[in-house]
Protein backbone atom coordinates (compact mmCIF):
# COMPACT_ATOMS: atom_id res chain seq x y z
CA UNK A 1 0.00 0.00 0.00
CA UNK A 2 0.95 3.21 -0.70
CA UNK A 3 1.40 6.14 2.13
CA UNK A 4 -1.05 7.84 0.40
CA UNK A 5 -3.67 4.86 1.29
CA UNK A 6 -2.48 4.34 4.67
CA UNK A 7 -3.51 7.77 5.33
CA UNK A 8 -6.76 7.02 3.96
CA UNK A 9 -7.24 4.41 5.89
CA UNK A 10 -6.78 5.78 9.10
CA UNK A 11 -9.23 8.81 8.69
CA UNK A 12 -12.36 9.22 10.77
CA UNK A 13 -15.74 9.22 9.50
CA UNK A 14 -15.94 12.77 10.43
CA UNK A 15 -12.80 13.48 8.63
CA UNK A 16 -13.42 12.33 5.42
CA UNK A 17 -16.95 13.50 4.97
CA UNK A 18 -15.44 17.07 5.29
CA UNK A 19 -12.99 16.02 2.86
CA UNK A 20 -15.40 14.39 0.51
CA UNK A 21 -17.86 17.50 1.02
CA UNK A 22 -14.87 19.55 0.08
CA UNK A 23 -13.40 17.25 -2.66
CA UNK A 24 -10.27 17.04 -1.60
CA UNK A 25 -10.72 13.18 -1.88
CA UNK A 26 -12.95 11.41 -3.80
CA UNK A 27 -15.11 8.25 -2.36
CA UNK A 28 -13.26 6.13 -5.34
CA UNK A 29 -9.87 6.71 -4.06
CA UNK A 30 -11.13 6.37 -0.39
CA UNK A 31 -12.93 2.78 -1.51
CA UNK A 32 -9.55 1.37 -3.10
CA UNK A 33 -7.31 2.46 -0.29
CA UNK A 34 -9.74 0.09 1.89
CA UNK A 35 -9.50 -2.81 -0.64
CA UNK A 36 -6.33 -2.88 -1.50
CA UNK A 37 -5.48 -2.16 3.38
CA UNK A 38 -8.23 -5.56 2.59
CA UNK A 39 -6.32 -7.38 0.50
CA UNK A 40 -2.69 -6.76 2.64
CA UNK A 41 -3.99 -7.40 5.72
CA UNK A 42 -7.37 -9.63 6.30
CA UNK A 43 -5.09 -12.40 5.96
CA UNK A 44 -3.83 -12.16 9.60
CA UNK A 45 -7.24 -11.47 11.08
CA UNK A 46 -10.03 -13.08 9.02
CA UNK A 47 -12.07 -10.41 9.69
CA UNK A 48 -14.40 -10.59 6.13
CA UNK A 49 -16.39 -13.31 5.33
CA UNK A 50 -17.29 -11.71 1.56
CA UNK A 51 -15.62 -8.85 -0.04
CA UNK A 52 -18.05 -7.10 -2.12
CA UNK A 53 -15.20 -4.92 -4.09
CA UNK A 54 -17.23 -4.66 -7.53
CA UNK A 55 -20.21 -3.52 -5.84
CA UNK A 56 -17.99 -1.17 -3.49
CA UNK A 57 -16.35 0.63 -6.75
CA UNK A 58 -19.83 1.07 -8.60
CA UNK A 59 -21.69 3.22 -5.03
CA UNK A 60 -18.12 4.97 -5.20
CA UNK A 61 -18.23 6.18 -8.58
CA UNK A 62 -22.09 6.68 -8.17
CA UNK A 63 -20.80 8.99 -4.84
CA UNK A 64 -18.53 11.24 -6.59
CA UNK A 65 -20.89 11.28 -9.50
CA UNK A 66 -23.72 12.75 -7.00
CA UNK A 67 -20.95 14.98 -4.74
CA UNK A 68 -19.32 16.39 -7.68
CA UNK A 69 -22.65 17.74 -8.81
CA UNK A 70 -23.53 18.80 -5.08
CA UNK A 71 -25.42 17.02 -4.33
CA UNK A 72 -24.45 15.35 0.22
CA UNK A 73 -26.80 12.89 1.26
CA UNK A 74 -25.26 13.12 4.55
CA UNK A 75 -22.65 12.07 6.81
CA UNK A 76 -21.67 8.40 5.65
CA UNK A 77 -22.09 9.88 2.10
CA UNK A 78 -18.79 8.06 -0.02
CA UNK A 79 -18.00 6.54 3.20
CA UNK A 80 -16.95 2.69 3.37
CA UNK A 81 -18.30 0.73 5.60
CA UNK A 82 -19.25 -2.91 6.24
CA UNK A 83 -21.89 -5.36 7.93
CA UNK A 84 -21.80 -8.17 10.39
CA UNK A 85 -22.96 -11.20 8.29
CA UNK A 86 -26.24 -11.34 9.83
CA UNK A 87 -27.47 -8.41 7.92
CA UNK A 88 -29.51 -9.20 5.11
CA UNK A 89 -28.15 -7.65 1.56
CA UNK A 90 -29.56 -7.92 -1.88
CA UNK A 91 -27.86 -10.48 -3.85
CA UNK A 92 -25.06 -10.73 -1.64
CA UNK A 93 -23.92 -14.05 0.59
CA UNK A 94 -25.25 -13.51 4.25
CA UNK A 95 -24.74 -16.75 6.13
CA UNK A 96 -24.18 -15.65 9.93
CA UNK A 97 -21.09 -17.73 10.08
CA UNK A 98 -23.34 -20.99 9.89
CA UNK A 99 -23.35 -24.32 7.59
CA UNK A 100 -26.88 -24.03 7.63
CA UNK A 101 -26.96 -20.32 5.54
CA UNK A 102 -23.55 -20.71 4.01
CA UNK A 103 -25.35 -20.47 0.57
CA UNK A 104 -28.15 -17.69 1.57
CA UNK A 105 -28.10 -14.70 -1.03
CA UNK A 106 -30.76 -12.78 0.34
CA UNK A 107 -33.29 -11.15 -2.47
CA UNK A 108 -33.52 -7.46 -0.32
CA UNK A 109 -31.46 -5.49 2.09
CA UNK A 110 -32.11 -5.44 6.06
CA UNK A 111 -33.63 -1.75 6.54
CA UNK A 112 -30.60 -1.06 8.41
CA UNK A 113 -28.79 -1.73 5.21
CA UNK A 114 -31.43 -0.06 3.05
CA UNK A 115 -30.66 3.49 4.76
CA UNK A 116 -27.41 3.04 5.20
CA UNK A 117 -27.33 3.07 1.09
CA UNK A 118 -29.61 5.65 0.97
CA UNK A 119 -27.31 7.85 2.93
CA UNK A 120 -24.67 7.00 0.24
CA UNK A 121 -22.42 4.78 2.26
CA UNK A 122 -20.03 2.54 0.52
CA UNK A 123 -20.77 -1.55 1.29
CA UNK A 124 -17.42 -3.11 1.40
CA UNK A 125 -18.42 -6.78 2.48
CA UNK A 126 -19.86 -8.82 4.81
CA UNK A 127 -17.53 -9.72 7.85
CA UNK A 128 -17.14 -12.64 10.40
CA UNK A 129 -19.61 -13.12 13.55
CA UNK A 130 -20.37 -16.19 15.92
CA UNK A 131 -22.56 -18.09 14.46
CA UNK A 132 -26.25 -16.78 14.90
CA UNK A 133 -24.55 -14.38 17.11
CA UNK A 134 -24.36 -16.89 19.40
CA UNK A 135 -22.05 -19.68 18.93
CA UNK A 136 -18.20 -19.41 19.63
CA UNK A 137 -15.97 -19.48 16.44
CA UNK A 138 -15.25 -23.16 16.26
CA UNK A 139 -13.08 -25.13 13.57
CA UNK A 140 -16.39 -27.10 13.08
CA UNK A 141 -18.22 -23.69 11.52
CA UNK A 142 -17.19 -22.58 7.54
CA UNK A 143 -15.21 -20.02 8.51
CA UNK A 144 -11.63 -19.02 9.87
CA UNK A 145 -12.52 -17.25 13.26
CA UNK A 146 -11.99 -13.55 13.62
CA UNK A 147 -8.91 -12.80 15.41
CA UNK A 148 -8.28 -9.27 18.02
CA UNK A 149 -5.39 -7.25 15.91
CA UNK A 150 -3.61 -5.94 18.91
CA UNK A 151 -2.79 -9.84 19.30
CA UNK A 152 -3.86 -12.56 16.80
CA UNK A 153 -3.42 -15.27 19.38
CA UNK A 154 -6.80 -13.71 21.39
CA UNK A 155 -10.33 -13.46 20.77
CA UNK A 156 -11.61 -10.00 19.52
CA UNK A 157 -14.87 -10.79 21.92
CA UNK A 158 -18.14 -11.70 20.27
CA UNK A 159 -20.74 -11.93 19.00
CA UNK A 160 -19.62 -9.06 16.40
CA UNK A 161 -16.05 -10.25 16.25
CA UNK A 162 -14.87 -9.55 12.59
CA UNK A 163 -17.03 -5.97 13.28
CA UNK A 164 -14.90 -4.84 16.04
CA UNK A 165 -10.85 -6.43 14.64
CA UNK A 166 -12.25 -4.57 10.72
CA UNK A 167 -12.51 -1.35 12.27
CA UNK A 168 -9.59 -1.52 15.11
CA UNK A 169 -7.25 -2.85 12.14
CA UNK A 170 -8.52 0.02 9.52
CA UNK A 171 -10.56 -2.03 7.55
CA UNK A 172 -13.18 -0.35 6.82
CA UNK A 173 -14.42 3.23 8.83
CA UNK A 174 -16.99 1.54 10.50
CA UNK A 175 -19.43 -1.22 10.50
CA UNK A 176 -22.48 -3.00 11.77
CA UNK A 177 -22.78 -5.28 14.73
CA UNK A 178 -25.80 -6.90 16.65
CA UNK A 179 -26.18 -6.38 20.67
CA UNK A 180 -28.58 -9.04 22.25
CA UNK A 181 -25.94 -9.86 25.69
CA UNK A 182 -23.48 -7.23 24.85
CA UNK A 183 -22.35 -7.84 21.29
CA UNK A 184 -21.28 -4.88 20.32
CA UNK A 185 -19.27 -3.94 23.50
CA UNK A 186 -17.37 -6.88 24.29
CA UNK A 187 -15.75 -6.55 20.94
CA UNK A 188 -15.36 -2.79 20.64
CA UNK A 189 -13.55 -3.02 24.56
CA UNK A 190 -11.06 -5.82 23.50
CA UNK A 191 -10.46 -4.51 20.08
CA UNK A 192 -10.34 -0.79 21.72
CA UNK A 193 -12.84 0.78 19.26
CA UNK A 194 -16.26 3.02 20.19
CA UNK A 195 -19.51 0.71 19.78
CA UNK A 196 -22.93 1.69 20.54
CA UNK A 197 -26.43 -0.84 21.68
CA UNK A 198 -28.68 2.21 20.88
CA UNK A 199 -31.86 2.62 23.31
CA UNK A 200 -33.94 -0.95 22.56
CA UNK A 201 -36.25 0.05 19.73
CA UNK A 202 -34.57 2.88 18.37
CA UNK A 203 -32.84 1.42 15.43
CA UNK A 204 -34.46 -1.43 13.12
CA UNK A 205 -33.99 -5.19 13.24
CA UNK A 206 -35.63 -6.10 10.06
CA UNK A 207 -33.93 -8.18 8.02
CA UNK A 208 -31.01 -9.16 10.54
CA UNK A 209 -30.93 -12.78 11.97
CA UNK A 210 -32.55 -12.81 15.35
CA UNK A 211 -30.75 -14.22 18.64
CA UNK A 212 -33.73 -13.23 21.16
CA UNK A 213 -36.62 -10.68 20.02
CA UNK A 214 -37.20 -8.74 23.03
CA UNK A 215 -33.30 -8.36 23.46
CA UNK A 216 -31.97 -7.92 19.85
CA UNK A 217 -30.36 -4.38 19.35
CA UNK A 218 -28.64 -3.01 16.42
CA UNK A 219 -25.82 -0.28 16.29
CA UNK A 220 -22.75 0.45 15.21
CA UNK A 221 -18.92 -0.07 15.64
CA UNK A 222 -16.18 2.87 14.61
CA UNK A 223 -13.03 4.29 15.94
CA UNK A 224 -14.36 7.39 17.51
CA UNK A 225 -17.49 7.99 19.20
CA UNK A 226 -18.48 10.83 16.91
CA UNK A 227 -18.09 8.45 14.07
CA UNK A 228 -20.62 6.07 15.69
CA UNK A 229 -23.28 9.29 16.55
CA UNK A 230 -22.79 10.10 12.71
CA UNK A 231 -23.92 6.57 11.70
CA UNK A 232 -26.69 6.53 14.30
CA UNK A 233 -27.86 9.59 12.67
CA UNK A 234 -28.58 7.58 9.44
CA UNK A 235 -29.83 4.37 11.25
CA UNK A 236 -32.21 5.80 13.60
CA UNK A 237 -35.55 5.84 13.02
CA UNK A 238 -39.34 4.27 13.44
CA UNK A 239 -39.67 1.05 10.98
CA UNK A 240 -43.56 -0.49 11.02
CA UNK A 241 -42.21 -3.29 9.96
CA UNK A 242 -40.28 -3.90 13.12
CA UNK A 243 -42.97 -4.79 15.84
CA UNK A 244 -40.35 -3.46 18.68
CA UNK A 245 -39.88 -0.25 16.70
CA UNK A 246 -40.12 3.30 18.49
CA UNK A 247 -41.67 6.15 17.54
CA UNK A 248 -38.69 8.42 18.97
CA UNK A 249 -37.83 12.11 18.15
CA UNK A 250 -35.61 12.97 15.60
CA UNK A 251 -32.00 14.08 17.58
CA UNK A 252 -29.21 15.10 15.80
CA UNK A 253 -26.22 12.70 17.80
CA UNK A 254 -23.36 14.38 15.59
CA UNK A 255 -23.63 17.71 17.02
CA UNK A 256 -24.71 16.25 20.57
CA UNK A 257 -21.27 14.99 20.03
CA UNK A 258 -19.76 18.18 20.26
CA UNK A 259 -21.92 19.40 23.11
CA UNK A 260 -20.48 20.81 26.98
CA UNK A 261 -21.00 18.13 29.91
CA UNK A 262 -19.89 20.56 32.34
CA UNK A 263 -22.48 19.76 35.16
CA UNK A 264 -23.43 16.51 34.02
CA UNK A 265 -24.09 14.00 36.80
CA UNK A 266 -22.66 10.44 36.26
CA UNK A 267 -23.84 7.64 38.56
CA UNK A 268 -20.83 5.51 39.05
CA UNK A 269 -21.00 1.55 39.25
CA UNK A 270 -17.98 1.16 41.19
CA UNK A 271 -19.32 -1.95 43.28
CA UNK A 272 -19.70 -3.76 40.34
CA UNK A 273 -16.18 -4.43 39.47
CA UNK A 274 -14.05 -4.80 42.29
CA UNK A 275 -12.37 -7.96 41.39
CA UNK A 276 -11.56 -6.43 37.93
CA UNK A 277 -7.84 -6.93 36.91
CA UNK A 278 -5.71 -3.93 38.16
CA UNK A 279 -5.10 -2.83 35.17
CA UNK A 280 -9.23 -2.41 34.48
CA UNK A 281 -9.45 -0.55 37.84
CA UNK A 282 -6.93 1.81 37.04
CA UNK A 283 -7.82 2.52 33.74
CA UNK A 284 -11.73 3.08 34.95
CA UNK A 285 -10.29 5.49 37.73
CA UNK A 286 -8.77 7.39 35.48
CA UNK A 287 -11.57 7.64 33.53
CA UNK A 288 -13.39 9.19 36.32
CA UNK A 289 -10.75 11.77 37.17
CA UNK A 290 -10.73 13.15 33.21
CA UNK A 291 -14.46 13.38 33.52
CA UNK A 292 -14.53 15.11 36.49
CA UNK A 293 -11.85 17.76 35.06
CA UNK A 294 -14.02 17.99 32.59
CA UNK A 295 -16.61 19.58 34.91
CA UNK A 296 -18.99 16.49 34.89
CA UNK A 297 -20.24 15.19 38.27
CA UNK A 298 -19.06 11.29 39.18
CA UNK A 299 -20.58 10.15 42.08
CA UNK A 300 -20.48 6.34 42.84
CA UNK A 301 -24.23 5.05 43.22
CA UNK A 302 -24.81 1.30 44.29
CA UNK A 303 -27.18 -0.20 41.28
CA UNK A 304 -28.89 -3.94 41.67
CA UNK A 305 -26.49 -6.80 41.63
CA UNK A 306 -24.72 -7.39 38.36
CA UNK A 307 -25.52 -11.30 38.69
CA UNK A 308 -29.04 -10.26 39.10
CA UNK A 309 -29.32 -8.83 35.20
CA UNK A 310 -27.40 -11.37 34.05
CA UNK A 311 -29.13 -14.23 35.23
CA UNK A 312 -31.99 -12.26 34.31
CA UNK A 313 -30.83 -11.66 30.72
CA UNK A 314 -29.33 -15.55 30.23
CA UNK A 315 -32.46 -16.77 30.95
CA UNK A 316 -34.62 -14.59 28.55
CA UNK A 317 -31.59 -15.30 25.71
CA UNK A 318 -31.47 -19.02 26.09
CA UNK A 319 -35.37 -19.39 26.27
CA UNK A 320 -35.87 -17.41 22.41
CA UNK A 321 -33.33 -18.45 20.78
CA UNK A 322 -33.97 -22.12 21.05
CA UNK A 323 -37.50 -20.76 20.10
CA UNK A 324 -36.19 -19.55 17.02
CA UNK A 325 -33.60 -22.41 15.50
CA UNK A 326 -35.96 -25.55 17.41
CA UNK A 327 -36.93 -27.16 14.34
CA UNK A 328 -33.31 -27.13 12.68
CA UNK A 329 -31.74 -28.06 16.50
CA UNK A 330 -33.96 -31.28 16.38
CA UNK A 331 -33.55 -32.04 12.37
CA UNK A 332 -29.82 -31.47 11.88
CA UNK A 333 -27.83 -30.84 14.86
CA UNK A 334 -24.69 -31.26 12.79
CA UNK A 335 -24.71 -28.47 11.10
CA UNK A 336 -23.94 -26.29 14.13
CA UNK A 337 -21.41 -25.57 15.60
CA UNK A 338 -20.62 -27.95 18.55
CA UNK A 339 -21.37 -24.68 21.11
CA UNK A 340 -24.07 -22.84 19.13
CA UNK A 341 -26.22 -26.41 18.81
CA UNK A 342 -25.37 -26.66 22.95
CA UNK A 343 -25.90 -23.63 24.01
CA UNK A 344 -29.73 -23.42 21.69
CA UNK A 345 -30.38 -27.34 22.84
CA UNK A 346 -30.34 -25.72 26.77
CA UNK A 347 -33.14 -23.97 26.21
CA UNK A 348 -35.74 -26.71 25.67
CA UNK A 349 -34.98 -27.34 29.54
CA UNK A 350 -36.27 -23.93 30.54
CA UNK A 351 -39.91 -23.74 31.54
CA UNK A 352 -42.20 -21.32 31.00
CA UNK A 353 -42.80 -20.51 34.31
CA UNK A 354 -39.20 -19.59 34.43
CA UNK A 355 -38.96 -17.29 31.19
CA UNK A 356 -42.28 -15.83 32.56
CA UNK A 357 -40.71 -14.78 35.61
CA UNK A 358 -37.62 -13.76 34.02
CA UNK A 359 -39.81 -11.52 32.44
CA UNK A 360 -41.05 -9.92 35.22
CA UNK A 361 -38.28 -10.15 36.90
CA UNK A 362 -37.00 -7.95 34.22
CA UNK A 363 -39.61 -5.29 34.99
CA UNK A 364 -38.62 -4.89 38.47
CA UNK A 365 -35.01 -4.53 37.20
CA UNK A 366 -35.75 -1.45 35.36
CA UNK A 367 -37.88 0.06 38.23
CA UNK A 368 -34.92 -0.53 40.26
CA UNK A 369 -32.21 1.01 38.13
CA UNK A 370 -34.21 3.74 36.88
CA UNK A 371 -34.64 4.18 40.73
CA UNK A 372 -31.28 4.17 41.79
CA UNK A 373 -29.72 6.60 38.55
CA UNK A 374 -32.51 9.41 40.05
CA UNK A 375 -31.01 12.45 39.85
CA UNK A 376 -28.56 11.46 37.50
CA UNK A 377 -28.06 11.87 33.63
CA UNK A 378 -25.56 8.86 33.08
CA UNK A 379 -24.27 6.05 34.07
CA UNK A 380 -20.46 4.45 34.34
CA UNK A 381 -19.82 1.07 34.56
CA UNK A 382 -16.87 -1.39 33.68
CA UNK A 383 -17.24 -3.14 30.12
CA UNK A 384 -14.99 -6.05 30.66
CA UNK A 385 -13.07 -8.04 33.89
CA UNK A 386 -9.93 -8.21 32.03
CA UNK A 387 -8.05 -9.09 28.68
CA UNK A 388 -9.62 -11.00 26.30
CA UNK A 389 -9.33 -15.08 25.89
CA UNK A 390 -6.51 -16.80 24.05
CA UNK A 391 -7.62 -19.05 21.18
CA UNK A 392 -7.82 -22.87 22.64
CA UNK A 393 -10.12 -25.56 21.91
CA UNK A 394 -12.17 -27.17 23.14
CA UNK A 395 -14.13 -23.87 23.85
CA UNK A 396 -15.85 -23.48 26.72
CA UNK A 397 -19.76 -23.71 25.87
CA UNK A 398 -21.61 -22.14 28.93
CA UNK A 399 -18.76 -19.68 28.92
CA UNK A 400 -21.61 -17.09 30.64
CA UNK A 401 -21.67 -19.28 33.31
CA UNK A 402 -18.38 -17.99 34.84
CA UNK A 403 -18.53 -14.41 35.81
CA UNK A 404 -21.74 -12.05 35.46
CA UNK A 405 -21.45 -9.68 31.83
CA UNK A 406 -21.24 -6.10 32.32
CA UNK A 407 -23.09 -5.17 29.47
CA UNK A 408 -26.09 -7.23 29.75
CA UNK A 409 -27.46 -4.72 32.60
CA UNK A 410 -28.71 -2.73 29.89
CA UNK A 411 -29.91 -5.42 27.52
CA UNK A 412 -32.39 -6.18 30.65
CA UNK A 413 -33.55 -2.28 30.84
CA UNK A 414 -32.74 -1.81 27.41
CA UNK A 415 -31.16 1.60 27.76
CA UNK A 416 -28.44 3.14 25.24
CA UNK A 417 -24.76 1.53 26.65
CA UNK A 418 -21.52 2.70 24.79
CA UNK A 419 -18.22 1.39 24.97
CA UNK A 420 -15.18 3.10 24.27
CA UNK A 421 -11.23 3.16 25.17
CA UNK A 422 -10.16 4.11 28.51
CA UNK A 423 -6.04 3.37 27.85
CA UNK A 424 -3.90 0.26 27.36
CA UNK A 425 -3.33 -2.46 29.90
CA UNK A 426 0.57 -3.52 30.85
CA UNK A 427 -0.04 -6.39 28.66
CA UNK A 428 -0.86 -3.71 25.71
CA UNK A 429 -4.39 -4.87 25.18
CA UNK A 430 -7.02 -2.08 25.28
CA UNK A 431 -9.17 -0.93 28.34
CA UNK A 432 -12.78 0.36 28.05
CA UNK A 433 -15.68 1.09 30.21
CA UNK A 434 -19.46 1.93 29.53
CA UNK A 435 -21.16 4.88 29.49
CA UNK A 436 -25.14 4.40 29.80
CA UNK A 437 -28.03 6.84 28.99
CA UNK A 438 -32.09 7.09 29.99
CA UNK A 439 -33.89 5.44 27.07
CA UNK A 440 -33.32 7.67 23.86
CA UNK A 441 -31.09 9.80 25.52
CA UNK A 442 -27.78 8.92 23.38
CA UNK A 443 -27.37 12.32 22.58
CA UNK A 444 -25.99 12.93 26.31
CA UNK A 445 -24.26 9.41 26.02
CA UNK A 446 -22.13 10.60 22.76
CA UNK A 447 -21.48 14.15 23.94
CA UNK A 448 -19.72 12.51 27.08
CA UNK A 449 -18.08 9.75 25.42
CA UNK A 450 -16.58 12.76 22.96
CA UNK A 451 -15.67 15.18 25.18
CA UNK A 452 -13.73 11.91 27.12
CA UNK A 453 -12.21 11.04 23.59
CA UNK A 454 -10.92 14.37 22.90
CA UNK A 455 -9.38 14.94 26.52
CA UNK A 456 -7.14 12.02 26.40
CA UNK A 457 -4.93 10.50 23.61
CA UNK A 458 -6.06 7.47 23.23
CA UNK A 459 -7.28 7.13 19.56
CA UNK A 460 -3.58 8.31 18.31
CA UNK A 461 -2.80 4.21 19.16
CA UNK A 462 -3.52 1.82 16.32
CA UNK A 463 -2.92 -1.93 16.24
CA UNK A 464 0.50 -3.15 13.95
CA UNK A 465 -0.15 -5.56 11.45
Amino acid sequence: MSKRSSELTTLTIAQAGDLLARREITATALTEAFLARIAAVDHKIASYITVTADLARRAAAQADRELGHGVRRGPLHGIPIALKDIYETEGVLTTGHSHLRKDHVPSVDAETVRRLKAGGAIILGKLATHEFANGAMTPDQPFPAAKNPWNTAYQPGGSSSGSGAAVAAGLCMGAMGSDTGGSIRNPAGFCGIAGIKPTYGLVSRCGIFPLAFSLDTAGPMTWTVEDSALMLDVLAGYDPNDQASAKAPKVDYGAASHRSIKGMRIAFARGWHEDATPDTLKGIDEAVRVLRDLGAIVEEVVFPDLWDYHICGRVIITVEAHAIHRQEVIETPQSFGYTTRRRFQLGAFLTAEQYVSALRFRRQLQLDTRAAMRGYDLILAANQWGPPEPFKEPQPIFHFLDKASFAMPFNVTGQPALTLCCGFGSDSFPLAFQLVGRPFDEASVFAAGAAFERATPWRLHRPSL
